[in-house]
């Protein structure tokens, strides 16, 4: 049977505003059936890097909030720390950004919990078994939560043709140890001219690769990959390799989604936003024309469902001008930006190791 996706336009009237669509939204979809009194509900959210402004508004998730505190829920808006160093790469600066784009209790109604702690070492270690990862690192405060509801800014993305619920709970609740492994296939390298040899990464590092004389020098023989110390590393030394192509990239943005949801069978639901369909990500500290016309909003409970249905919903638009593709109605606007990028793989794969179905019926509500 093909997975139910429910989906509203952008249309309103008197009565009948924005707001009020995506809480009808909510109960169509079935939300609160996925919440237990007295539960503690992750609300997985982007806040958006300083700069850009695609990200979610905090009235929209304020509605989200409402709904989950009506069914008995206590929800916490929550996201993991960013591998490379911007505005959200530890949990103070995180928090704070999430303060300026508007996320504050007053507004949104829940507390912003960073997933992953401090520096990004809470997490909680999931065995999997799948193709490229035993085991994953799952941000704590997510993966301790009794349920998820992932809100899911829609975009394309430079390194897997576009963004969605994959990446946002793959991606967004992987410890930054976690993200290393996802980008690449090699191990970090020490800049020596950065190196104070202070020895904190030898602290961290699981497989006791790191010896330090007059710099750190990684055991490429004893490396796990895991990432730990270019987490640690203060002075920026240890460098971020992100060596990897999208296929693999792709498939193991979905095991970590996979790894997200293990322990969430019939406690997760995903709601996406398909406005401000920017080119590329949101991580980026600045945010493009939009590629096409705002399209709506969906939820469900099926991840790959709801990919596929946004993805379908964007190429039926028309380009917008000036944007960073021409293309008509129809064409796959994706990969009309990122050529080189096969989107399918994590599609593909997500049906492959049951996560949902491409096969969707679309439910206007």
């Amino acid at each position: 049977m093909p997975a139910e996706v429910f989906f509203t336009d952008l249309r309103t009237k008197s009565g009948n505003n924005l707001l009020d669509k995506v809480g009808r939204l909510f109960d169509r979809a079935g939300l609160a059936d996925l919440i237990k009194p007295q539960d503690l509900v992750a609300v997985k959210m982007h806040f958006g890097e300083r700069g850009n402004l695609a990200f979610i508004r905090p009235q929209f998730v304020r509605k989200i909030v409402d709904r989950i505190r009506a069914a008995g829920g206590k929800p916490f808006l929550t996201d993991a720390g960013t591998l490379y160093v911007g505005s959200r790469a530890n949990a103070v600066d995180h928090i704070e950004t999430a303060l300026d784009n508007g996320f504050a209790y007053a507004t949104v109604g829940a507390p912003v919990v960073i997933a992953d702690g401090l520096k990004g070492h809470d997490y909680v270690t999931v065995p999997i078994g799948l193709k490229h990862f035993q085991e994953a690192r799952v941000a704590s405060a997510a993966c301790q939560a009794d349920t998820l509801i992932a809100v899911t800014h829609f975009k394309g993305h430079e390194a897997t043709g576009f963004g969605g619920v994959f990446k946002n709970i793959g991606m967004g609740l992987g410890t930054r140890a976690a993200k290393q492994a996802m980008h690449s296939d090699v191990i970090p390298v020490v800049d020596p001219e950065k190196c104070v040899a202070c020895g904190r990464c030898t602290e961290w590092c699981p497989a006791g690769a790191i010896t330090v004389d007059e710099t750190a020098r990684i055991d490429p023989s004893k490396c796990l990959g895991c990432g730990e110390c270019t987490i640690t590393c203060i002075e920026g030394a240890v460098e971020i390799s992100w060596k990897s192509d999208s296929s693999t990239l792709q498939e193991k943005i979905v095991e970590y989604a996979y790894a997200v949801l293990k322990n969430k069978k019939g406690k997760a639901g995903f709601i996406s936003f398909v406005v401000d369909v920017s080119p590329n990500c949101d991580c980026w500290n600045y945010n493009d024309v939009p590629i096409v016309p705002d399209v709506g909003i969906l939820a469900g409970t099926d991840p790959v469902a709801i990919e596929q249905a946004c993805i379908d919903l964007v190429n039926a638009q028309p380009s917008l001008p000036n944007a960073a593709v021409n293309l008509p109605p129809g064409a796959d606007k994706f990969r009309g930006i990122h050529h080189d990028i096969d989107w399918n793989y994590q599609l593909a794969y997500g049906e492959q190791i049951g996560l949902g179905s491409r096969s969707y019926k679309l439910i206007k509500v």
